[in-house]
């Protein structure tokens, strides 16, 4: 099952998308589709993104079983720990937080508080 949530996008974006998927909710997409027609699908909705934004939730051969990707802009950010895609929010230059020492996770900001 393939998801594809998004926001903001052209019409003809989202008709693209309801020739191959459900639209059970506005700007929410669900699916079973083959490897290629869901990068073709993405591929035309990540590069029509203009000011919204897009997330595709689809099933891949790891531990967490699924792999995300994002087109836009977004608050949240995706990053890789050891295999693990995490979701972490964007930090912001007024926020005090603890970071990522270093990695792929730079730039992105953890809440102080639990763990």
């Amino acid at each position: 099952m393939t998801v594809l949530s998004t926001t903001s996008v052209p019409d003809h974006v989202r008709g693209a998308l309801t020739r191959w998927m459900i639209e059970p909710t506005p700007g929410l997409y669900v699916g079973t589709l083959s490897a290629r027609v869901r990068d073709e699908l993405w591929r035309v909705v990540s590069a029509s993104v203009g000011s919204g934004a897009a997330v595709l939730i689809h099933p891949e051969a790891n531990e967490q079983g699924y792999a995300l990707q994002t087109a836009g802009e977004r608050r949240r950010a995706l990053a890789d720990f050891d295999g693990l895609t995490l979701v972490a929010f964007a930090r912001r230059s007024t926020k005090k937080c603890r970071t990522a020492p270093r990695g792929p996770a730079q730039g992105v900001c953890f809440p102080r508080g639990r763990g």
